[in-house]
């Protein structure tokens, strides 16, 4: 029988979390605002990490200012999560945007208006044969 999970991704989901608190507590850029992390995807040989955010922002701010600044602060980041996780070679980090969130939310979008404009026909429907 073979392993649940492999040691990647072990080493993903620790990554995940550390990164989280660090962009929580000591990343103090208001470019960035506030950020979530939601999956970390990492190499084999454990020395490239894709880290895939998503940013909460108020106005209609592009990703890309935010996306820059984590992007030029992740040689910080990597020394903090070198210090907080023992590893052998703390892989290299590189900021990707997420967009499933906001596609899942355009699809559920798509949804509600079909199943809201198939009520609509069907209130149609039972007045023209009453």
């Amino acid at each position: 029988m073979g392993k649940d999970f492999s040691r990647t991704d072990r080493v993903a989901h620790q990554l995940q979390k550390e990164i989280a608190l660090i962009l929580q507590r000591e990343i103090k850029d208001p470019r960035i605002g506030m950020v979530t992390v939601s999956d970390v995807q990492i190499s084999r040989d454990l020395a490239y990490a894709k880290v895939f955010v998503t940013f909460l922002t108020v106005d209609e701010q592009a990703p890309t200012e935010s996306l820059k600044a984590l992007n030029e602060a992740s040689g910080y980041i990597r020394s903090l999560v070198g210090k907080a996780i023992r590893l052998r070679v703390t892989p290299e980090l590189t900021f990707v945007f997420d967009e499933s969130l906001t596609e899942g939310i355009r699809i559920s979008n798509l949804v509600s208006k079909a199943v809201r404009s198939d009520d609509e026909r069907r209130g149609e429907d039972d007045k023209g044969e009453e």
